[in-house]
């Protein structure tokens, strides 16, 4: 039956594909989960200006953001407030196969919460969230800490078209 999320046994044999479905992953065993897959952190943005949406692509303006510096163990101490993660893996999905991605509870019991977007079919690149710290008293992210569960669903026939968006091979 089409549109069902894939387990993990899929979701390997899609990595050890073809192209691959994800790459650039730290360690499969540890990210690879009965339900999904699990993304890590790359780097991690403050957000430094305005940006803006209209109606139409050319009123579409990101706001700019800086990279802040990890220590020498990895860790940025982060403030409350919203900050842009990038993610290690690439992820590669075919045209019949998208993704919805959900924080792991250890960020949502500390008071931070991941926002994403969805993954379209034929997607390609390295991907971005809004990381959000409710907490008042900060939080703090090591480079490399699992931060999302990707979950991906094999769509009932491939799609006609692939994304085509602006963020088709973003952060390669």
């Amino acid at each position: 039956m089409g549109g069902n999320p894939l387990d993990r046994d899929s979701i390997g044999g899609l990595v050890q594909g073809f192209p691959p479905l994800l790459e650039c992953y730290l360690s499969l065993e540890d990210q690879l989960q009965p339900n999904g897959f699990d993304l890590t952190l790359r780097n991690v943005d403050r957000l430094v200006s305005p940006g803006s949406v209209g109606a139409g692509q050319i009123q579409r303006e990101l706001s700019n953001s800086e990279t802040l510096a990890f220590d020498g163990d990895g860790w940025v101490q982060l403030q409350s407030g919203p900050y842009l993660i990038t993610f290690s893996e690439i992820i590669n999905l075919s045209l019949d196969i998208m993704a919805l991605g959900r924080p792991r509870s250890s960020l949502l019991r500390s008071g931070v919460s991941i926002h994403t977007a969805v993954w379209d079919a034929g997607y390609r690149g390295r991907s971005q969230a809004l990381l959000v710290v409710h907490n008042p008293c900060g939080y703090r992210v090591q480079r490399g800490a699992r931060m999302v569960q990707l979950v991906f669903f094999r769509l009932p026939r491939p799609a006609s078209q692939g994304y085509q968006g602006r963020f088709l091979g973003e952060n390669l």
